[in-house]
C-alpha cells in the first residue's frame, strides 16, 4: 500500500487579507497603458493582483499546522499570527500595481514559497515517489488547462514557476505564447530595427532588459508598417482643407480657413428605404444621437435639413434642441422614425430591409483634428464617393455564428465577418494584415545584420534565431491589427461625452450599432495605428516578468489534456453560459489567421475557432437550454476530473467561477450556472476546502436595479477527495453543519484577532466555503427517501444556516432590538399602526414606549416609525444613555461614518467597547435583509459600515481604549 502524502495545509485553505487584495484587483481594472491585458482584447480576464495573490497563498504552507512524519505540531495562537501576518503583509506589497515587476516584494515571495516547498519535500523524503514528486531543488511545473486571456500562467511565470498553458480556442493560445514562451527567448536582446526617421536620434546606450528590446523592435517595426502602409492607402484618407465658404456661418471653423485637417473619423448613419409608401423611394437614417459633442460651452450636433423628399446633414455649434438627443430613435431597440414623414419604423421593416440587402449608410458628419480639440465639418459628397470607391481583394466571409444572445448583428442583414467593416476599412486591415509578413522578411534580414545568429528555425519549430525573431515579431505585431480590427469596424461608435470612438467590443457581444465611426487609421487621435495598435502592444511588454522562466503554450482540449500531472493548477474555466468566447474570438481570429497562419499552420488550419468541444452551456448550438447544460455539466466534470487525478497531491487546486444574473429567493443566493459548476466540481471527485469572494471588477454599487450584485469571482480551493469517502445522512449533514457554520462565520464576520470581516455583500459566497467543505467531504448526502441531496438542496441548508446565525433572536440581544430589528423587516423606514407595534413589542419582550424612550422609534397619532441614521442627534454620548440597544448603537456608528468619517465612528465605538461584536453581527443580519427585498440604498449602509470596520477600529483603538470584548481587532 502506497503510504500517504503529508501535505500541510496551504494559507489559501485557511486565510486571507481579502481586503487588500480585492482593492487592489479592482484598482488594476483602472490601469490600462502599459498592463498586459492590453496586448490582446480577451473577455473576463482575471487582473494579475489576484491570480498573484491566489497563486502565492496555493503555494506557502499556512503556519497554524506543521507536520513531522506522523506526529502534528501545533504553535502557540501568538506565534502562527505572527507567521501568517508575514506572509499577509507579503500578500500586500505583492498585490499592489507598483510592484509588478518589483524585484525585492517578488524575491520575498519567491523565497517563501521556496521555503514552504523545501518543507513540504523534507516531510516527504521517505516517500517511494519522492524523486519525482518532491525534488527541493526544483520547484513544481504550474499548468492552467482554460488559460484564456493568460493572467494566472503569466504570474505563476513572474512568481517564479515554469508556466504551462492550454485552451482550445487559437486566439487564447496565441495570447498565451504572446506573454509566457515568446518573451523569455528573446530576453535581453537589443532591439534590431532602424530607429523611424521622424524621432530624434536616441541614447546608443539603453536598458533592453526583459522584454523590452523585443518591444521596442515592436515600436519600430510598427511605425515602419504605418508609413508603407500610408504609401499605399493614403489617398484613400486625405486631409479636408476649410475653404471660407464653409466658416462663412461658423465662427468656429474661421482660425482654421485655409489649412488643411486630418480626419479623425468619418460619422456615418446606417439607412433603409422608409416604410412610408409616399417616400419608398428614399433611404432615411437610423440615428440613435445627433448629438457629437455635449461637453459644456462646446456643443455641437448635426441637423437634417429637409427639403421634399430629400435632406442632407448640417453641423451646428450651439446647444441642441432637446430632440437631437434621440436622433430618430423612438424607442428602446430597432424603433425609429421615419425623417421624412414621421412614420414608425419598427424592428420587423428594419431587419427586412438589412436581410435584402437593402440596408445602406449615409455619411453624416466628419471629425477632424484641430488644435485644440475637434473640429466637426459637414459631410460632402466627394468624402461619401472616395470611401465607397474603396475596393478591397480579400474579406473574411466567415459568417457570424447566429447566437441570438450576443451575436446581433445577423438579424439585420450582417451574416458575415466582412459585412462588419467598411470596404474602406477592409482595404486598411489587409494592407496592415499584408504588412506583417513583409515585416517578418525586413526583420530576419535586419537581425542578421545586427549579428543575430540564425539555424533558419522558425518559432512554431522551437527557433531561437534570427528566423524566429522575425516570426516573434510578427506575432505582436499581428496583435496590432487585432487592435485595429476592434477599433476600425462599423460597430465603432462615437462617445458625444468625451469626443473619441468607442471600440467594438464595449461588451462581451456584437452589438448592433446604428451609426457608427469609422476612424483614420493615420490620425494622431483616438483609433489610428499608432497610438491604438502599435504602442498599446508594445507598452503591454513593458511588464511581463524580468527574468521569467522559459514557458509553454498549447492548443489542447481540456477534457483529454495530460499536461496538469504533477503540476500546480489553478484556472479560470468558461462560466456556464456567461461568455461565448469562441463565438466572439471569430471576429479576431479572421484577421490574425491572415497575418500569422505562415507561422503558426496548425493552429490556424480551421477556417473558424473550434466550437463544438468548447465547454459553455450554449443553447442554439445544442438544441435547448437543457441539453445545453447537460453538455455543460458532463465536459465540466470531465476536465475537472482530469485535473483531480492529475494535479500536484502537495497542493490544492484553485478555480476561478463568476456570478452572473444571480438570484435572491428563499433567503439563499442562488444561480444555476454556479449550481451547475459546483455540480461538476464534486462530480469530478474534488472535495471544496474553502471559497473566497474576489472582487475582480471596478468597485461600483453594492446592490441597486433591482438586482443583487455578487463578488465578481469566486475562488474554490479544491482537494482531491479521499477514496473512503462516506455516505452520510441529510440529518448527519444537517447536524455538522450547525456544529461549524457558527464558528466559520464568527471567524469571518471578524471574531479572530488580526482578521478583517468579509463585508456582507460576500458573506454568502465566502459562507458556502465550509459548508460546502463538509457536503464535498462526503461520496453523497442522502435524503430521507434515499436519493443523493443536490447541490442545490445543500446551498439552501447551508444559507439558511447563514440566515440563522445572523438572525437577532438566536443571539443575545436586547429586547429593544428584537422589536426593531422585526418591525424593520415588516415596514422599513414605513410608519405603521401603533397596534401591531403595541402587539410585537409586548411578543419580544418590551414596550413601545420603552423602545420610544431609548430614542430610537417615533411614536404619535396611532402610528409608530424607526428614525433612519440620519435623524439620530449627533450629540448622542453613549456614557449617558440610560437605555442603549444595539440596534440604536448601530445606527449611531453609521450616522458617524457617514458624516464624519472612520475617526469619528471610532471614536464613538471606543465609548462602547462591549458592544462591537453584537453591532457587527446586527449589521450582517440587516444588510442580508435589504438585500433579498432590493433596498439598495439601505444595504449599501450596512455594507460600509462592515467594509470599515477594521479602520474603525484602528481609530477606536488610537483614543486609548482597549478592550478585548469588542472582537474584531482587539
Amino acid at each position: 500500500m502506497t503510504p500517504p502524502i503529508f501535505s500541510p495545509k496551504k494559507l489559501i485553505e485557511v486565510a486571507l487579507p481579502l481586503d487588500d487584495i480585492n482593492v487592489a484587483a479592482a484598482r488594476e481594472k483602472s490601469i490600462r497603458h502599459g498592463h498586459p491585458s492590453t496586448l490582446h482584447l480577451w473577455w473576463a480576464r482575471r487582473p494579475l493582483a489576484a491570480a498573484r495573490a491566489v497563486l502565492f497563498a496555493q503555494m506557502v504552507n499556512d503556519p497554524g499546522e506543521t507536520e513531522t512524519g506522523d506526529k502534528r505540531f501545533n504553535a502557540t495562537k501568538r506565534k502562527i499570527e505572527a507567521k501568517r501576518e508575514t506572509l499577509f503583509q507579503i500578500i500586500r506589497e505583492l498585490v499592489l500595481w507598483e510592484n509588478t515587476n518589483n524585484e525585492e516584494v517578488l524575491q520575498r515571495a519567491r523565497a517563501a514559497i521556496w521555503e514552504s516547498w523545501r518543507e513540504t519535500c523534507q516531510l516527504n523524503r521517505k516517500h517511494p515517489d519522492a524523486a519525482e514528486l518532491f525534488n527541493p531543488e526544483k520547484l513544481p511545473a504550474f499548468h492552467d488547462p482554460f488559460a484564456g486571456g493568460g493572467a494566472i500562467p503569466l504570474e505563476a511565470q513572474r512568481l517564479g514557476l515554469e508556466a504551462y498553458a492550454s485552451d482550445l480556442n487559437p486566439v487564447a493560445v496565441m495570447i498565451n505564447k504572446a506573454m509566457i514562451e515568446i518573451p523569455p527567448k528573446f530576453a535581453g536582446r537589443a532591439p534590431v530595427g532602424a530607429i523611424p526617421a521622424a524621432e530624434k536620434q536616441v541614447k546608443t546606450l539603453e536598458d533592453w532588459s526583459g522584454a523590452r528590446g523585443l518591444a521596442e523592435d515592436v515600436r519600430r517595426y510598427g511605425h515602419w508598417m504605418r508609413e508603407q502602409a500610408f504609401q499605399r492607402i493614403g489617398h484613400l484618407y486625405p486631409q479636408v482643407e476649410v475653404t471660407a465658404a464653409m466658416a462663412q456661418d461658423r465662427a468656429d471653423l474661421k482660425p482654421y480657413v485655409g489649412d488643411k485637417l486630418t480626419v479623425i473619423a468619418w460619422l456615418w448613419a446606417r439607412t433603409v428605404k422608409s416604410p412610408n409608401p409616399a417616400f419608398s423611394h428614399v433611404d432615411v437614417p437610423l440615428v440613435s444621437s445627433f448629438i457629437l459633442s455635449s461637453k459644456a460651452g462646446k456643443e455641437s450636433w448635426v441637423e437634417p435639413i429637409i427639403d421634399g423628399d430629400r435632406y442632407h446633414f448640417a453641423i451646428r455649434t450651439s446647444k441642441p434642441p432637446a430632440a437631437a438627443k434621440d436622433g430618430t430613435k423612438a424607442a428602446r431597440g430597432a424603433n425609429f422614425t421615419c425623417l421624412l414623414s414621421n412614420t414608425p419604423i419598427d424592428g420587423k421593416h428594419i431587419k427586412g430591409e438589412g436581410m435584402a440587402g437593402r440596408m445602406g449608410a449615409k455619411l453624416m458628419a466628419v471629425v477632424a483634428e484641430g488644435r485644440k480639440g475637434r473640429v466637426y465639418l459637414n459631410p460632402s459628397d466627394e468624402m461619401d464617393v472616395l470611401a465607397k470607391s474603396a475596393i478591397p481583394t480579400w474579406k473574411p466571409e466567415t459568417d457570424i455564428p447566429p447566437d441570438k444572445r450576443s451575436m446581433f448583428t445577423p438579424l439585420y442583414g450582417l451574416t458575415k465577418f466582412s459585412d462588419l467593416f467598411t470596404p474602406r476599412q477592409l482595404v486598411a486591415l489587409t494592407t496592415f494584415s499584408d504588412l506583417v509578413q513583409e515585416a517578418r522578411t525586413k526583420v530576419i534580414a535586419d537581425a542578421k545584420a545586427a549579428g543575430m545568429a540564425d539555424d533558419g528555425v522558425g518559432i512554431d519549430a522551437g527557433g531561437m534565431g534570427a528566423t524566429a525573431y522575425g516570426d516573434a515579431l510578427c506575432v505582436f505585431l499581428g496583435f496590432g491589427v487585432s487592435r485595429g480590427a476592434d477599433a476600425w469596424s462599423s460597430l465603432a461608435s462615437w462617445r458625444n461625452q468625451v469626443d473619441a470612438t468607442r471600440n467594438t467590443f464595449a461588451r462581451q457581444a456584437l452589438p448592433m450599432v446604428w451609426d457608427y465611426a469609422e476612424v483614420n487609421p493615420f490620425s494622431t487621435s483616438c483609433g489610428n495605428w499608432i497610438g491604438n495598435s502599435s504602442d498599446w502592444v508594445w507598452k503591454s511588454l513593458l511588464n511581463l516578468p524580468e527574468n521569467g522562466a522559459l514557458s509553454f503554450a498549447f492548443q489542447m482540449d481540456a477534457s483529454s489534456q495530460s499536461i496538469s500531472l504533477n503540476k500546480v493548477v489553478s484556472t479560470d474555466p468558461p462560466y456556464y453560459d456567461n461568455i461565448g468566447y469562441a463565438d466572439l474570438s471569430d471576429f479576431f481570429y479572421v484577421w490574425l489567421r491572415r497575418s500569422l497562419r505562415p507561422i503558426y499552420p496548425n493552429l490556424f488550419a480551421t477556417m473558424a475557432v473550434p466550437k463544438a468541444e468548447e465547454l459553455v452551456a450554449t443553447p442554439y448550438r445544442h438544441g435547448n437550454k437543457e441539453k445545453a447544460e447537460t453538455f455543460f455539466l458532463q465536459g465540466m466534470t470531465k476536465a475537472i476530473g482530469n485535473l483531480a487525478e492529475q494535479a500536484h497531491p502537495a497542493f490544492p487546486v484553485s478555480i476561478y467561477y463568476a456570478f452572473k444574473q444571480a438570484e435572491t429567493k428563499d433567503d439563499s443566493t442562488s444561480s444555476t450556472g454556479w449550481e451547475t459548476f459546483l455540480e461538476a466540481v464534486i462530480k469530478a471527485g474534488f472535495s471544496i476546502d474553502g471559497t473566497w469572494p474576489m472582487r475582480t471588477e471596478k468597485q461600483g454599487r453594492v446592490i441597486g436595479n433591482g438586482t443583487n450584485a455578487l463578488a465578481s469571482s469566486i475562488i474554490l480551493v479544491c482537494r482531491k477527495r479521499k477514496m473512503a469517502a462516506e455516505t452520510i445522512s441529510r440529518r448527519e449533514f444537517q447536524r455538522e453543519l450547525r456544529n461549524v457554520m457558527p464558528e466559520a462565520l464568527e471567524t469571518m464576520i471578524g471574531g479572530e484577532t488580526g482578521r478583517s470581516p468579509i463585508a456582507p455583500v460576500d458573506l454568502a459566497q465566502a459562507a458556502i466555503g465550509p459548508g460546502m467543505a463538509i457536503f464535498s467531504q462526503y461520496a453523497a448526502v442522502l435524503n430521507q427517501d434515499g436519493s443523493t441531496m443536490s447541490v442545490h438542496d445543500a446551498l439552501i441548508m447551508i444559507n439558511r444556516e447563514i440566515t440563522d446565525y445572523l438572525n437577532p433572536d438566536s443571539g443575545n440581544f436586547d429586547a429593544d432590538t428584537l422589536f426593531c430589528s422585526s418591525w424593520f423587516d415588516q415596514y422599513g423606514w414605513a410608519a405603521g399602526d401603533f397596534g401591531q407595534a403595541d402587539t410585537l413589542a409586548r411578543a419580544k419582550g418590551t414596550s413601545v414606549a420603552g423602545v420610544h424612550s431609548a430614542g430610537v422609534i417615533e411614536s404619535g397619532s396611532g402610528k409608530v416609525r424607526l428614525f433612519k441614521w440620519a435623524e439620530y442627534p449627533s450629540d448622542w454620548n453613549p456614557e449617558t444613555d440610560n437605555r442603549m440597544p444595539i440596534w440604536e448603537a448601530t445606527h449611531h456608528l453609521i450616522r458617524a461614518l457617514n458624516q464624519q468619517g472612520e475617526t469619528a465612528a471610532g471614536s464613538l465605538l471606543a465609548r462602547m467597547p462591549t458592544r462591537g461584536e453584537a453591532i457587527r453581527q446586527l449589521a450582517y443580519h440587516l444588510y442580508t435583509l435589504c438585500e433579498r427585498k432590493k433596498w439598495a440604498d439601505d444595504a449599501r449602509a450596512y455594507n460600509e459600515l462592515i467594509s470599515a470596520w477594521s479602520a474603525i477600529v484602528a481609530a477606536s483603538l488610537e483614543t486609548g481604549h482597549i478592550d478585548e470584548q469588542i472582537g474584531m481587532g482587539f
